[in-house]
Parts: structure tokens; C-alpha cells; sequence
């Protein structure tokens, strides 16, 4: 029989090798003729949500905590490796909006949630969804965490390499390399100390799910009035795909420019302002309103899942449109999207079988919700 431990590693390897595919591969970002690059990009992006995740567990928080953390991982990637926040060239970010406090604007509105999102959070859900008796246990012990810690500073260390070739001669200034870094310790102070400890959490410390639940343990009837297999005040499964499909596309639309457009949503001067003002209205309003239904007794992994696929097939679906370079990029593009939607589709069979039997429901609330 394998040990927990091993498990552990095993989990630990998969959550690794899955982020990059999830946050670069599956965007298209880069395209599959240059899948390589991948191999340059796991030390930080693997290391990194496997090192967000054990500090997560360990401090017995939840999804409020990885999302913050999360955020701290895009601007270590975004402002201090590639240093693309600041940069006056490249990506001709500065050029997509008005440039604030020496950061572009737009790019950093994009790319900051993004990562929390797709490079952070969609990963360790999936992660937890493929083991799910490891899901509010570390995966690694003392030596895999330095491990994992080291890993992740030497891929930021090879991302800034690689970022001179891209953007020779560039250094932010280091006024701006300093707030950057005291933007990474607030809120890692504020995800590990500051925010509540998760309700649900074990007493080993590890956390139970927060604003995206994951866990579907079954403590009794539905309320009076509500039908087996019916959620009280959840939307079923598929229109919670729906909804993050819409949502994923949506802001990733509003904010990058495509299509040949130089700016967001094909704005110009001033009216910039619009199209990122309605990005952060969508974002803000989407994450309340998972918050509220996961407040309710009728969310379950189901629903987690499908908002995770909802929003992975959207921002493939977004990538097709906005980074095909040519018809092949295309193609290639939509065929990795269906095979992420079948492989989807197996994992919800999966969690199907384990999700309790209709007419029950969630153990607990998530944390912050009582």
C-alpha cells in the first residue's frame, strides 16, 4: 500500500506539472509548436502554487487565503521576474492604458487576478478534486516546503533571466521594485495571519473550503420545501459552468486587447477607463455572488468543479480568438480545449460517484460565512 506520504509527493508532482498547462498552455500562451517552454516556466509557476498551498494548509486557512496569496505570486511573476508591470515596452502593455504610479495600468488589472485565478486557484481545486483524501492535509513535509521555496526563487530567478532577452536593458526603478515588494508581504502577512482561520478546518490546522468549496460530506436533509436533489438557492451545476465560462471570457475581453485593437474593448483616449471599470465591476460581482450561494447548504464539489470548468473552457475559448497566431495555432488551440473539456467531463463522472446522495448537503458553511 502507498504511503501517505508518497501520496503526498505524488499530489504534489501532479498540482506541480498541472499549473502551467492550466495558466500558460490551455491560453494558448504559448501555442502548442512552442510547448517547451513550459520546461522554463514550472519552476515557478508548479513550485510556486505547491508552495501557496502547503502555506495555506499549514496555517489552517482558506480559498480567501490562497486567492490573496495568489496575488502575491502574480506580482512576484508580472512585477519583479519579467518586471512587465513597469516595463515601457514590452508586450506593449504601457501602450494598452494610462500608466499609474509607473505601472501599466491595464496589464496589471489583467494579469494580477489572472494569476490568482488560473495560475493559483483552479489549479489546487483540481488538485484537490484528483486527491480528494488529501485536500486539508499538506502534500509535502518540512524538506518539501524548503524544497519547494528554493524552487520557486530559482524560477523567478530564471524568469528574470530569460525576461533580458525579451526586454534588454530594462530594470524597474527601485522604488517601484520596492512597493512591489511590500505589496508581496502585505498581503502574505495578511493571507497567513490576518485573515480568520477556516471554521471547518481540522484540528492538524489544514483548512476547509472557503469561497470555491470542496467538499460535498453529507449532514442531513435539505431544508422543508426543497426537492432531492435540488440545491437551496444554488443554480445547478451546468449554469454555474455557464456563468464561469461567460465570467472568464468576459474579463479577459474587456481587458486584453485583440482583434487588432490597441486598446481594451477597442477603446480609445479616456474611454479606456470604461471597459476596466466594467472588468472590475464583473470580477467583484462574480466573486460575491459564489460567495453567497457557497454560504448556502446546497454547494458541493459539483458546483466547484463546474465553475472551474466553466472558467477554463472560457479563457481557452478566449485564447483561440486572441492569441492564434495562425490557423494552425487555432486549430491546435480548439483541439486542446476539447480534450481538456473530456478530461473534465472524467473528473465530474468522478466526483459524481463520490458526491453524497441527493437530498443531502454540505457539512459545514465555508469560512467566513457564519
Amino acid at each position: 500500500m502507498v504511503s501517505l506520504q508518497a501520496r503526498g509527493r505524488w499530489a504534489a508532482l501532479v498540482l506541480a506539472g498541472l499549473t502551467p498547462v492550466v495558466a500558460e498552455l490551455t491560453l494558448g500562451n504559448p501555442p502548442l509548436r512552442q510547448a517547451w517552454l513550459l520546461l522554463v516556466w514550472t519552476p515557478i509557476y508548479g513550485a510556486g502554487t505547491v508552495l501557496i498551498r502547503e502555506l495555506v494548509r499549514r496555517a489552517g486557512r482558506g480559498w480567501g487565503s490562497v486567492l490573496l496569496l495568489g496575488a502575491a505570486y502574480g506580482i512576484v511573476e508580472e512585477g519583479l521576474a519579467l518586471q512587465a508591470l513597469t516595463s515601457p515596452t514590452l508586450y506593449g502593455a504601457a501602450g494598452w492604458a494610462p500608466r499609474v504610479l509607473g505601472l501599466n495600468s491595464a496589464y496589471t488589472e489583467l494579469n494580477i487576478p489572472y494569476h490568482a485565478v488560473f495560475s493559483v486557484a483552479l489549479p489546487i481545486l483540481l488538485a484537490d478534486l484528483l486527491f480528494p483524501a488529501l485536500r486539508h492535509r499538506p502534500y509535502l513535509g518540512r524538506a518539501g516546503l524548503v524544497t519547494a521555496g528554493v524552487v520557486f526563487v530559482l524560477g523567478a530567478l530564471l524568469l528574470r533571466w530569460t525576461a533580458a532577452f525579451m526586454d534588454p536593458g530594462y530594470l524597474a526603478p527601485w522604488p517601484a521594485q520596492a512597493g512591489l515588494l511590500l505589496a508581496v508581504a502585505a498581503l502574505a502577512v495578511t493571507a497567513l495571519r490576518l485573515v480568520p482561520p477556516s471554521s471547518g478546518a481540522p484540528s492538524s490546522g489544514a483548512p476547509s473550503s472557503g469561497p470555491l468549496p470542496s467538499s460535498g460530506l453529507p449532514s442531513g436533509p435539505l431544508p422543508s420545501g426543497t426537492r432531492a436533489g435540488e440545491s437551496a438557492g444554488v443554480p445547478v451545476p451546468a449554469l454555474v459552468a455557464v456563468g464561469g465560462g461567460v465570467v472568464a471570457f468576459g474579463y479577459l475581453a474587456l481587458l486584453f486587447p485583440f482583434g487588432g485593437a490597441r486598446h481594451p474593448a477597442f477603446t480609445q483616449g479616456g474611454w479606456v477607463a470604461a471597459p476596466m471599470a466594467a472588468a472590475a465591476l464583473l470580477a467583484v460581482a462574480s466573486a460575491l455572488l459564489v460567495r453567497r450561494w457557497a454560504a448556502r447548504g446546497g454547494w458541493s464539489d459539483r458546483h466547484s468543479l463546474a465553475l472551474a470548468g466553466g472558467a477554463l473552457v472560457g479563457h481557452t475559448a478566449f485564447g483561440v480568438l486572441a492569441n492564434g497566431e495562425t490557423p494552425a495555432d487555432r486549430v491546435s488551440l480548439t483541439a486542446l480545449g476539447l480534450v481538456m473539456a473530456a478530461l473534465l467531463g472524467l473528473l465530474a463522472r468522478r466526483t459524481r460517484r463520490l458526491s453524497p446522495p441527493a437530498g443531502t448537503r454540505r457539512l459545514s458553511p465555508p469560512a467566513g460565512t457564519r
